[in-house]
């Protein structure tokens, strides 16, 4: 779990350095979760993040499998029709991103897959 936070912080500080907004972490509906939801000029992104330590197998973004991405876009659409102003989301792309977040010793390797996949189911 200190792994995942320590993941997320370091998503949410390079999405900000990016000139994203953060407007949720950690966004639960049910058994569905969001990481982190920012925006950036006209667009909402569904940020899901992944992080391992060095050595890696298997690259961090290739994690969220057909089945993930499936729960993810449910949250978003939960979340979107969630809102307290559904309208402050009207007319905005929705971006569905992944960062990878490898940790190496005391340096982290953070890499951005901005519109990861598009869900073509909901």
């Amino acid at each position: 779990m200190l792994l995942g936070k320590r993941g997320e912080d370091a998503a949410c500080r390079f999405l900000q350095g990016m000139g994203h907004r953060i407007v949720a972490r950690n966004y639960r509906t049910g058994h569905l979760e969001i990481d982190i939801i920012s925006t950036k000029g006209n667009g909402v992104h569904f940020v899901e993040v992944k992080s391992r330590v060095a050595p890696v197998a298997v690259a961090p973004e290739e994690n969220v499998t057909a089945l993930k991405q499936k729960k993810i876009a449910n949250a978003a659409l939960r979340y979107l029709h969630q809102s307290k102003d559904p309208g402050v989301f009207w007319g905005m792309d929705v971006s569905f991103d992944i960062v990878a977040v490898t940790f190496d010793g005391g340096e982290e390797k953070l890499e951005w897959f901005p519109e990861a996949f598009i869900p073509m189911y909901v």
